[in-house]
């Protein structure tokens, strides 16, 4: 099925499903309904007020507000600005983070540095190469009191003020919503410039806002054509567009219709330079339609593996470009994938193509929602891991330290928390794993520097799990995936196994205003989402490396290659038991055999009388 602008769908059982519930749309006048922002569409409870579906008109209304960002493109260079650092989390920065790998330094603009991690060593390292005088900060937050965020404001107009003082203000802009804190603040400090965003537009799907087009209109991209091309998807998803016909909606069914039967695991396959979309899309698709039990969850497909590695749960979504030769055919498995799985393919004419594909991802996203009877505009389990986390940094303010935790296991300099006690590392693990089964999935929740080195280490770790278990591992950094698939993992099927993984900071930063340093803060979110994860009886490990991470990977890759699948270890544990009461019969009737032979050697038993009168 090729319905056009890229996409072909090769759903295999899933076809006859998808082209039923498309005739059910087309006859409940869906797409009009949707582009009406019809409350009923979603769960029941739903008002119009929660619908933040302001982003449908997101393409016409920046095309509109372009000339006024244009002109403010050439105050910042004019002043002399040559480094632009975005400092957001979520919606707020993974878009610009979109722009800033898949562009690079191809454009002729200012160079864009997104910081979306409390990591003490990163930032460190993004400050080291700044010259402050020069650079401009983005304190980027819808809400305007994103803790990560203001923590990242703090700290860099410390460091300017230290040589500007008052005029420090004169290197901050902000991009929030009217009436938030950030508001006052950037008027209170003399920020350069406000730029207030729609606040019927939620964060994840801000793409196309002011939180996505500003920062990509300083990097000298050309934001006009990313807009044109979006607004073409949406008028090819528009509300004169039946279903069948709708690249959007087609999409957002097939999604659906594959979830509702047990396919919920979307795994996507980049070309080299766009693997950071699939970060995006992680976010909208996970963080939208992950509650009240149900959703799709978003893989990063790469490595491959073999296809025995894959499990009845996965479809795939495969991006390359027009008039390019696919480097994943060369992958074997892909194609053979594509033949025993339920396959989406999209083609993209070029970067500048983002644009429709963010708008195409926005509009089946909210398809899905609908299908799946949600409300894919909420997070109602975000703020859950941010309210332990608050509660652990205001004991650090109290006593200047975070509280204690008592140990599961100390092994190898690595130290393990929560679950239960075992004997070693590995006993640990298949203790955790231990009930896995088919449609689970495991996720590596990193609180690392996101270096190559580690990023290698856990991608191989992905791939030996993925191969001799059977199941999906996602590979994902914190604090960032607390504001992607955390609302999945918590809202979600309890289908997850969670291994997260901690270190000592070699390099800390004090956070001005504050009693503690980014390394506490990065610690207490790690620990606020683990109390999290077990409020929603999810199964979750704290895997402390200590200081020198990369050794602390390196040897618990070593555990990790000796995992087997549960079933495997329950069967060789009943052949080990089986041995040993097969051992403990056989020696017991070996005793009692060299009994009766020792009996026999000894002749008949003869009372004490008789001896006596056989020796007269």
């Amino acid at each position: 099925m090729e319905p056009g602008n890229g996409l072909k769908l090769s759903l295999g059982k899933y076809q006859k499903r998808l082209a039923v519930r498309l005739r059910m749309m087309d006859n409940s006048n869906f797409v009009h309904r949707l582009w009406n922002k019809d409350e009923s569409l979603y769960k029941k409870g739903t008002n119009s007020a929660d619908l933040l579906m302001g982003w449908l008109e997101l393409p016409d209304k920046m095309l509109q507000a372009l000339p006024a960002i244009n002109d403010f493109c050439k105050e910042v260079r004019t002043a002399g600005f040559g480094h632009v650092v975005l400092l957001g989390m979520g919606g707020s920065s993974l878009a610009p983070l979109v722009f800033q790998k898949t562009f690079g330094d191809s454009v002729n603009g200012i160079k864009l540095t997104v910081l979306d991690t409390t990591e003490p060593e990163t930032i460190k390292k993004i400050e080291s190469g700044l010259d402050l005088p020069s650079t401009l900060f983005i304190v980027s937050s819808k809400s305007g009191n994103t803790a990560e965020v203001m923590a990242f404001y703090e700290y860099f107009y410390y460091r300017v003020a230290a040589g500007k003082r008052e005029n420090a203000g004169e290197n901050f802009i902000a991009i929030t919503d009217q009436g938030s804190p950030l508001v006052q603040l950037a008027a209170r400090k003399k920020f350069r410039k406000t730029f207030i965003n729609f606040s019927d537009v939620g964060g994840r799907f801000s793409a196309l806002s002011y939180f996505g087009i500003v920062p990509a209109a300083l990097m000298g991209i050309n934001v006009k054509e990313v807009l044109l091309r979006a607004k073409a998807m949406a008028i090819a998803c528009g509300p004169l567009v039946p279903a069948h016909e709708n690249t959007g909606v087609m999409l957002g069914a097939a999604m659906a219709e594959m979830s509702s039967k047990g396919c919920d695991k979307l795994t996507y396959l980049m070309p080299e330079g766009l693997d950071s979309f699939g970060l995006w899309l992680e976010q909208l698709v996970a963080e939208s339609t992950g509650k009240e039990g149900k959703g799709i969850l978003p893989f990063n497909g790469l490595p491959l593996c073999t296809t025995k590695a894959y499990g009845k749960d996965r479809f795939f979504v495969k991006y390359g470009f027009c008039g390019e030769e696919n480097d994943l055919q060369s992958m074997m498995p892909s194609d053979l994938i594509s033949m025993k799985y339920p396959f989406i393919n999209i083609l993209m004419k070029d970067e500048l193509d983002l644009g429709k594909e963010f708008f195409r991802w926005e509009i089946a996203t909210a398809v899905a929602g609908a299908i799946l009877d949600i409300n894919p505009f909420d997070q109602p389990n975000v703020q859950e891991s941010k309210k332990f986390t608050d509660s652990l940094l205001k004991q650090v303010e109290r006593d200047g330290e975070l509280p204690k935790m008592e140990p599961a296991l100390s092994e190898d300099e690595i130290t393990y928390y929560g679950g239960q006690k075992e004997e070693n590392g590995k006993m640990t693990l298949e203790a955790l794993l231990k009930k896995a089964k088919a449609g689970d999935y495991i996720a590596f929740q990193a609180y690392l520097p996101e270096a190559p080195a580690v990023e290698e280490l856990l991608n191989e770790m992905k791939k030996t799990v993925q191969n001799n278990l059977g199941m999906p591992v996602s590979v994902q950094f914190g604090p960032r995936y607390l504001h992607s698939t955390g609302q999945f993992h918590k809202g979600g099927p309890n289908t997850g196994y969670f291994i997260q993984f901690i270190c000592n900071s070699t390099v800390d930063i004090h956070i001005p205003e504050h009693n503690y340093t980014f390394g506490m803060l990065k610690r207490a979110q790690a620990i606020g989402d683990m109390e999290a994860l077990a409020t929603h009886k999810r199964k979750v490990i704290l895997v402390d490396l200590g200081e020198d991470f990369i050794r602390g990977l390196e040897t618990f890759k070593k555990v990790v290659d000796t995992l087997q699948p549960p079933a495997k270890i329950a069967a060789n544990r009943m052949t080990a038991y089986r041995k040993a009461q097969k051992d403990m019969m056989l020696a017991e009737r070996n005793s009692k055999e060299v009994q009766e032979a020792v009996v026999l050697l000894q002749g008949p038993a003869v009372s004490r009388p008789e001896a006596e009168s056989q020796e007269k």
